[in-house]
């Protein structure tokens, strides 16, 4: 496959040498996504480095081999080739513990990251950045793009006290960086650092989208599986935290949001009275196969991006919220906390409570965007310290 792009993993695979790598017992966080341009697993790399030793796989959400549906839990088990520990960062505890690391001197990291602050890897990332500080661990990212490019951030900072693994940190929703500068971001503002490095790209530019890139896509999980996907999933996945569905069970996850309660034409003009550039929502039926409204048919809309330089779809998802509300006050619910305490999962992905006490409210509505749109700015601004040497156009 002909490449623009050289990621970390194709620049290791290729014969470049770190001396944190070199006669060093390595870890390695990853999953389907770490794959070289010419279709080589990140592991198969790994496993063959003559100066180093695999010695421990670790795995996010969605397994190490991308097969498991969001939510469901794993435990540690054995690498059925490379007789290796694999260890579950997605099980009964989330949080990689000191003990996963003995006997590793590295950990790296490659995996696909969306560029969605709701997205769980660089959460995981950034935890197992804390673990390393505690374990006395150096890790070393292999670098990937931002399939949304390097240039647009939008969406509101998650608030403190409402972090999670699907917001573990004070960032806007589209963040705009590479895995790699998100990491070197957050390392500076942990009360312990870790020792930290980035294998950077060769050939990305901020302006590139995935599809610019020439590297094969891998799903970075089921419901993720074209860059369509990933450029509504800012907006839309903002419906989880209800009982409307968010495409889960469809062929068209993220793309396509509905309830058997929807009338999809309504919504789709009420929408549109907002001005939202660069989309289009189109009424369509859809009969979820799982998760929501299973079997049943369900009004709803699908989002057809037109201009993804001028779409915002955080600032979507707001209207998204507020038109549902308005149109069907009675049976739009917001998911309950799983136990007494927990927090609304609405909550969780905005990054605090005011857009579920208020976004019925027009002028919030309105408010909101205003204020999303300047906390954007303020973090385009905040980022820069930690951009890597990326041409922007």
């Amino acid at each position: 496959m002909s490449s623009k792009v050289r990621t970390g993993v194709d620049l290791l695979a290729g014969g470049l040498s770190h001396p944190w790598i070199t006669g060093s017992r390595i870890g390695l966080i990853t999953n389907p996504t770490g794959i070289t341009s010419h279709f080589r697993s990140t592991i198969e790399v790994c496993a063959g480095l003559k100066d180093a030793e695999l010695v421990a796989l670790y795995a996010c959400e969605h397994g190490l081999d991308g097969e498991l549906q969001a939510g469901v839990r794993f435990g540690d088990t054995l690498h059925p080739k490379l007789g290796i520990p694999v260890f579950s960062l997605y099980g009964e505890q989330k949080k990689p513990t000191p003990a996963i690391m003995a006997g590793v001197d590295t950990v790296l990291f490659d995996i696909q990251d969306v560029g969605i602050r709701y997205y769980t890897y660089a959460s995981t990332l950034f935890q197992m950045m804390e673990t390393c500080a505690q374990a006395g661990k150096r890790l070393l990212v292999l670098d990937r793009p931002n399939p949304l490019g390097g240039c647009i951030v939008e969406g509101g900072v998650l608030n403190a006290g409402y972090e999670s693994l699907v917001g573990a940190w004070r960032m806007p929703v589209r963040h705009g960086m590479t895995v790699g500068e998100l990491a070197l971001f957050v390392n500076s503002e942990l009360e312990h650092p870790c020792e930290l490095d980035v294998i950077a790209m060769e050939g990305w530019r901020r302006k590139m989208s995935f599809a610019d890139c020439g590297l094969p896509w891998m799903m970075p999980s089921p419901n993720m599986p074209t860059l369509d996907t990933v450029r509504v999933y800012a907006g839309s996945c903002l419906l989880e935290g209800t009982n409307v569905s968010e495409g889960r069970g469809t062929t068209r996850p993220f793309e396509w949001i509905g309830a058997p309660w929807v009338d999809g034409e309504r919504l789709a003009e009420r929408v549109r009275q907002h001005g939202l550039e660069g989309v289009h929502l189109h009424p369509v039926y859809m009969s979820p196969t799982f998760s929501k409204h299973v079997g049943e048919l369900c009004g709803g809309v699908r989002i057809f991006v037109t201009d993804p330089e001028k779409f915002r779809a955080a600032d979507m998802g707001l209207v998204l919220l507020h038109e549902l509300i308005s149109l069907a006050q009675n049976e739009f619910r917001w998911l309950e906390p799983p136990k007494s305490g927990s927090r609304y999962f609405i909550d969780l992905l905005t990054g605090g409570s005011v857009v579920r006490e208020n976004i019925h409210d027009p002028g919030v509505l309105e408010r909101l965007r205003r204020e999303w749109k300047m906390q954007a700015m303020a973090w385009n601004e905040r980022r820069q310290p930690f951009l890597l040497g990326y041409e922007w156009d």
